[in-house]
């Protein structure tokens, strides 16, 4: 049977070509082989393990084996090995990956460009967007239409505690084009801007200007709606904007004041 791998080193190892091409290739990596060995740097072998828990975590991120491999561009059954170990020899794991492929692997993260498109993942980054948009004078209505939804199915995703990642780089897309812009100059009228605004503001929404591309979509994240916010500072500025001081700011506050009683006393 013919190969269908390409000349070189690989096809000298698995397949027997003796072509030119193929002696190049094999030639070439002795070489170099030998002149890492007498620098000391030979390490044609890694640690297994950091790469099979950085596979549990990705799974774990709903970002699976096929989806990896895709993304690194080796077989799905190689991270398989890894994973699981191989059949035949029962429950031993692979001890020592390859380099390269221990790099590529975990330079792999669950984020929103390597997720498959339908796999579900928290609203919380969406949510935020969308309502930073509205916060900022975008009504609702209008950010519907350019995502191609009803007003119905745009409250309604407003309300889920889940989206598909498809949805959240449709959201992503809009936020990052709009996120700068003044919707007046867009086609939304006076009236309709205000009432954005003043629903935005009536819900105590974050506007875009509150909010760090870096970690929106971190639960665990809040909007510096003051440039201060979460600490004892903030609330006087909120109090200035007439904005309601935001929890990382009362916080901030009552440890502040808790503080100035425990010197006093």
């Amino acid at each position: 049977m013919t190969s269908t791998r390409d000349h070189g080193y690989a096809r000298y190892k698995l397949d027997g070509c003796r072509c030119y091409t193929c002696g190049w290739a094999v030639a070439q990596y002795r070489d170099a082989r030998e002149h890492a060995i007498r620098r000391g740097e030979w390490q044609p072998y890694v640690d297994a393990a950091p790469v099979r828990e950085h596979l549990e975590r990705l799974r774990a991120c709903s970002l699976g084996l096929r989806r990896v491999a895709e993304i690194v561009h080796v077989d799905r059954k190689r991270l398989q090995v890894i994973l699981n170990g191989r059949p035949e020899r029962g429950t031993e794991l692979q001890e020592q990956v390859r380099p390269a492929l221990a790099a590529a692997v975990l330079r792999v993260e669950p984020t929103l460009d390597n997720l498959g498109s339908a796999t579900p993942i928290s609203s919380v980054g969406t949510h935020r967007r969308l309502t930073a948009l509205v916060a900022a004078g975008w009504p609702q209505a209008h950010l519907a239409k350019r995502l191609g939804m009803s007003d119905g199915n745009f409250s309604s995703l407003l309300g889920r505690s889940q989206v598909i990642v498809r949805t959240a780089r449709l959201v992503r897309s809009v936020y990052d084009e709009l996120w700068l812009s003044d919707p007046r100059e867009h086609g939304v009228g006076t009236q309709p801007f205000s009432r954005a605004r003043n629903h935005g503001a009536s819900h105590q929404w974050a506007p875009p200007g509150a909010w760090d591309e870096d970690t929106i979509d971190d639960p665990a994240a809040f909007p510096d709606w003051t440039g201060r916010c979460g600490t004892p500072g903030g609330c006087h500025i909120h109090s200035r904007i007439g904005v309601p001081a935001c929890q990382p700011c009362r916080i901030a506050r009552q440890k502040a004041r808790a503080a100035a009683r425990d010197t006093t006393a």
